[in-house]
């Protein structure tokens, strides 16, 4: 099918280049390769009329959503969020909840974000479950050279243990000193501390707003290095100089570090939010923890003393091969934008 107007589907993307605007950009250019022309990137939806608009976010969705014209399909992704989550979060879901007689479809990243919306009566025949993406040519597994070279870049010690922390954890664009806890900065700074009892651990950080994490590790005596990789391109190098990657949060929608990760080659513990759950077969694929330090800690341990770690990294590989921007956008396309583009 050919688009009936130049750019019929509008994602709405945030200004900061962060996970919002990657899986914008992600969708956008997978999609160019099926049907050029017809994803646009955009942080003001409010011209957009008889076209298809996405909001990157539910929080967008509800802030904006109300002002567009109601001649346009209405499409938004869902990330993460619970009222459990606390009361602000609780308060927003209610808001989110009353639009959803104007949404045409709802994004849900993972399967655990599917049933969560469905057990608040949302209609399962607006739910479809696409995962975030990963570009897989970037994120590939590092030979000796590229990982010592990462090594050397990061000023990660010979034979240190380098784990990974490469999200936003800390509340706004500032310094971070504000966690956000729901990130888990807390559960991140004590494994490491219980890995490093024993183990000659060295945490590298990258990311915006790293600042409480970063007092921690100071207090606990843990060496560090925080890279902010500006260039989203050069991240990668940062994956070839870990020997682990945790993620320690209490919600996600993904997080794309754990894509990242498992086509990097690099071993993840996780415990079981966002898509760990569908992606993780645990001691398989990666490793899943409970939501407390001490398993978390000793989960480390499992992944970092594996005798068939090769086998464990080339099936995490190829079990997150599914979730590469090209089949990502190809599912957005024949899913969601195709079916509401040739509806009337």
């Amino acid at each position: 099918m050919r688009p009936r107007d130049p750019a019929p589907i509008q994602f709405v993307v945030e200004d900061a280049d962060w996970a919002i605007r990657r899986v914008g950009t992600g969708v956008r250019d997978g999609i160019e390769q099926l049907q050029p022309g017809s994803v646009n990137l955009t942080t003001n939806a409010s011209e957009a009329r008889q076209q298809v608009v996405h909001y990157g976010s539910q929080y967008m969705w509800v802030a904006w959503g109300r002002h567009l014209s109601r001649s346009n399909r209405f499409v938004t992704s869902f990330f993460h969020g619970k009222p459990e989550d606390g009361p602000d979060i609780a308060r927003h879901i209610d808001a989110f909840l009353d639009t959803v007689p104007r949404l045409d479809r709802i994004v849900a990243s993972n399967g655990l974000l599917r049933d969560r919306l469905l057990s608040w009566g949302v209609p399962e025949a607006k739910i479809v479950q696409i995962p975030i993406g990963v570009d897989t040519t970037l994120f590939t597994p590092p030979d000796d050279p590229a990982r010592r070279a990462a090594r050397k870049r990061f000023d990660v010690p010979e034979n240190a243990v380098c784990v990974g922390s490469f999200q936003k954890d800390g509340v706004g664009w500032g310094d971070g000193m504000e966690p956000k806890f729901i990130k888990g900065p807390d559960l991140f700074v004590e494994s490491v501390a219980n890995l490093a009892r024993d183990l000659p651990v060295f945490v590298l950080l990258t990311g915006p707003a790293r600042g409480y994490v970063k007092s921690r590790l100071e207090e606990a005596s843990i060496p560090f290095t925080h890279d902010y990789v500006a260039d989203y391109a050069d991240l990668r190098h940062a994956y070839h100089a870990l020997d682990l990657y945790l993620v320690t949060s209490r919600e996600e929608g993904g997080p794309m570090a754990l894509m990242e990760s498992m086509a990097s080659h690099v071993p993840v513990v996780s415990t079981p939010v966002g898509m760990a759950p569908d992606l993780i077969t645990d001691g398989k694929t990666g490793w899943i923890a409970n939501i407390d330090s001490a398993s978390i800690a000793a989960r480390a341990r499992d992944a970092l003393s594996t005798e068939n770690r090769e086998s464990i990294l080339r099936a995490a590989r190829e079990e997150v091969l599914r979730c590469d921007w090209n089949e990502v956008a190809k599912a957005h396309w024949h899913n969601i934008y195709l079916p509401l583009l040739e509806s009337p």
